[in-house]
């Protein structure tokens, strides 16, 4: 099936990969480079909703699925949070939420704020400076081991501007089986794509027929992203408002030019953590906003406020 690579393809694949996703990063601390691209108006905004979520540490499985079995009960999730919980200006619940810049820290900022929000009046807002040290995440690692074999993560996030040529990480998890190296999502060269930092292997690979298979994020709209990562075999999708993205899915069919690279060594990840922020590996800055983010045992879907 359709992967999301560039790093790991085929050997006529790398050497223009390697030029593109690598061309531009800072000269920062090691190996780090995800992200998320965006163009206005290229993919569609999911609506803002009216009813407030609550925080969660609930143990039950999510249920519910894109397509529409109708609204989930964020509180039956082992993690949902809304960010209604603590007031503007702080820092997210501590309860479900840690603070961390992984290496060395900057200017990057988080905290809870009332200019946008997805559902109720409140998001968490991350304030992304450019350079690999201002990065910063909220990290949850409470949950996410405890879910079994097939981990889902479903997210709203807004960025204010598009995302642009560099590379960048909005979405990091910790590979416990890959030397304790991040699995990320983020973007370059516009398109949103998967990173895996260990060997740097990108999905999709970063050629034009790769790049075409993904899609470049709206800026000034919300978008759902969901996930749903097979720990036993290392098959991974992704969905954007509901719909699969063909590139950003892969499982144990190599195709050139798209996955070819990230099934180049085997890929089996055992996630320890759940990091939303920002990290840039150039110069780009961004202000961007998650709300309603949740993790399950099974598909969340975007229908629950």
């Amino acid at each position: 099936m359709a992967g999301w690579s560039d790093m790991k393809f085929p050997v006529f694949a790398i050497a223009a990969a390697a030029l593109l996703a690598c061309g531009d990063e800072a000269a920062s601390p090691p190996p780090t480079d995800g992200g998320g691209g965006t163009n206005p108006g290229t993919t569609s905004a999911s609506g803002g909703g009216s009813t407030t979520t609550t925080s969660s540490t609930s143990s039950d499985g999510g249920s519910g699925g894109a397509g529409g079995s109708g609204p989930v009960d964020c509180s039956s999730l082992p993690l949902c949070d809304s960010f209604e919980q603590v007031s503007v200006g702080a820092a997210p619940d501590a309860a479900l939420w840690e603070q961390v810049s992984p290496s060395c820290s900057g200017t990057g900022s988080l905290a809870v704020d009332d200019t946008q929000a997805h559902s109720g009046s409140q998001s968490l807002k991350i304030s992304g400076a450019g350079g690999y040290c201002n990065h910063v995440f909220a990290a949850n690692s409470s949950v996410i081991a405890s879910l079994g074999d097939v981990v889902y993560a479903r997210f709203f996030v807004r960025f204010a501007d598009p995302l642009g040529d560099s590379h960048t990480t909005f979405l990091a998890m910790k590979d416990s089986a890959d030397g304790d190296k991040d699995l990320r999502m983020g973007g370059q060269n516009k398109i949103l794509m998967m990173n895996r930092e260990s060997d740097d292997a990108t999905l999709p690979a970063l050629s034009p027929a790769g790049m075409a298979t993904s899609l470049e994020p709206a800026s000034q709209s919300w978008l759902c992203i969901e996930l749903s990562i097979d720990q036993q075999t290392g098959e991974l999708i992704t969905w954007v408002d509901g719909a699969p993205i063909d590139g950003l899915h892969v499982d144990d069919t190599s195709t050139p030019d798209i996955d070819a690279q990230w099934l180049n060594q085997t890929w089996v990840p055992a996630l320890t953590d759940f990091k939303i922020g920002w990290e840039s590996y150039g110069g780009q800055a961004m202000d961007l906003w998650f709300d309603d983010v949740a993790l399950a045992s099974s598909r969340i879907g975007c229908d629950d406020n």
